[in-house]
């Protein structure tokens, strides 16, 4: 190996502990069939040999604050209706009504204490129970006694987020994120709430969306309104069970920019972001990650904030966990990203980019989400509305913001070239180690009977 992922100045001079590098894992330099991308078989094996044997990001935990409370998940073929239980507890069961199979919900979230089938009135408690079957006595028992109740699955939160697992073999939650678990803690998503929502339908492969977030190489040639901004010279960290990290810095150049000293429009912006005056700034545009961490930390202590606990890195990069299998958290102390990538219900070239804005509301002058994010004055920060999920279909502008909407014209052209006869598979560089990885644990996910 010529290159070591880990091996650029991230973290020079940090001794914290939360950026100290993984131990290091080779997923070695196989060339695998680009038919993953494209082959209904395959995609038919991921969804009963992955997906319904996995843990599933489903919801954030504030969206179901009170009993009653419920969101729909719906992923490929499958929908679920996540609820908060009278005791405080989640649980998650199929969207469908036992009787004849309707659908019990059609919205994205709301509040009851009972569902009722639109179909024939059979109402289900919270807690999945029938509690109502229509002129009953009209069944025969024999019929009945095959069960009258919702089928339920697995359902378990952790820092603030809901997850769901459709399997019983599958390890405990805790134990599922283990290796990113603790650092996952230190942001507290548990205090944030959603502030924005979009669902945009991509013409492209849930994994080509995994690959297309997984790596910052693409920046210098997709996204060059970040070059200036963005260092594609990031920190990778490989963990078992396909999860991952990334940190990728944040105000200062991407290596591939030409001026690597002075302060762009876009360092200035940060640099204002956390309360410096980019005028009066007097440092290079190798100072302005540092000036932003220490302006962050300071503003921090002065509003009441804990800060004490985060790395300068955390304060200042975009600091990006993979979830395996579908879903991406870029974390910041005052808000969190998530992405998911949701596999069609019947359509191997087509998934469902969702992405959610959670946000930990302080009212304090200066302090607000990171500016980049791209939160327009209109949204409500403060926790007190929630808002609707905006969901834009196939071939629609996605409204993401400029780097996403660049994403999703990209992606389609991606995978009209993973169709052709000429491409033999992926050729994944250390810069995209993620993907390696995360392949790598597909992989072994699919071999599994």
């Amino acid at each position: 190996m010529n290159y070591d992922p880990r091996a650029w100045a991230v973290h020079k001079g940090s001794e914290h502990p939360f950026d100290q590098a993984a131990s290091p894992i080779d997923n070695g330099t196989e060339r695998p069939d680009p038919s993953r991308y494209t082959a209904r078989a395959f995609f038919e094996r991921e969804w009963h040999r992955v997906f319904t044997r996995s843990w599933l990001l489903a919801a954030p935990a504030s969206d179901v604050p009170e009993p009653g409370d419920w969101v729909k998940f719906d992923i490929g073929p499958e929908s679920f209706i996540i609820v908060r239980q009278e005791d405080g507890s989640v649980a998650a069961h199929y969207n469908v009504c036992p009787h004849r199979g309707s659908q019990l919900v059609s919205g994205d979230m709301g509040s009851q204490d009972s569902f009722t089938c639109p179909f024939h009135s059979w109402r289900f408690g919270i807690d999945g129970h029938n509690q109502h079957v229509t002129d009953a006595e009209t069944f025969r028992p024999e019929v009945l006694c095959h069960g009258t109740d919702l089928s339920s699955v697995r359902a378990e939160e952790a820092v603030g987020l809901i997850f769901i697992c459709m399997s019983d073999d599958a390890p405990p939650l805790a134990d599922y994120l283990a290796p990113v678990l603790p650092m996952l803690e230190t942001y507290r998503i548990d205090r944030m709430h959603v502030v924005q929502h979009r669902r945009s339908d991509w013409a492209a492969n849930w994994k080509g969306g995994i690959d297309a977030f997984y790596e910052s190489y693409h920046l210098h040639a997709i996204h060059p309104q970040t070059m200036g901004v963005i260092d594609d010279r990031t920190h990778i960290d490989l963990f078992p069970g396909g999860l991952s990290r990334q940190f990728v810095p944040m105000a200062q150049p991407n290596s591939h920019f030409a001026d690597q000293t002075g302060i762009n429009p876009g360092i200035a912006a940060l640099l204002k972001d956390a309360g410096i005056d980019p005028e009066e700034f007097e440092g290079s545009a190798q100072d302005s990650r540092a000036a932003v961490a220490d302006a962050k930390r300071e503003r921090a202590a002065r509003i009441g904030l804990d800060y004490s606990h985060f790395s300068d890195a955390q304060l200042t990069d975009s600091t990006i966990f993979g979830i395996f299998p579908n879903a991406q958290i870029g974390c910041h102390p005052e808000a969190v990203f998530l992405h998911r990538f949701k596999p069609h219900a019947t359509d191997p070239e087509q998934f469902t980019y969702e992405t959610t804005i959670l946000y930990r509301h302080v009212d304090a002058p200066g302090y607000g989400a990171p500016g980049w994010m791209g939160l327009g004055t209109d949204v409500d920060v403060t926790g007190a509305t929630r808002p609707e999920v905006v969901h834009t279909g196939l071939g629609e502008p996605p409204g993401m913001g400029e780097v996403l909407d660049q994403d999703s014209d990209l992606l389609p052209i991606v995978q009209a070239g993973a169709r052709s006869r000429g491409f033999k598979g992926p050729l994944w560089g250390e810069q995209e180690a993620r993907l390696r990885h995360f392949h790598a644990e597909l992989d072994r996910w699919l071999e599994r009977k």
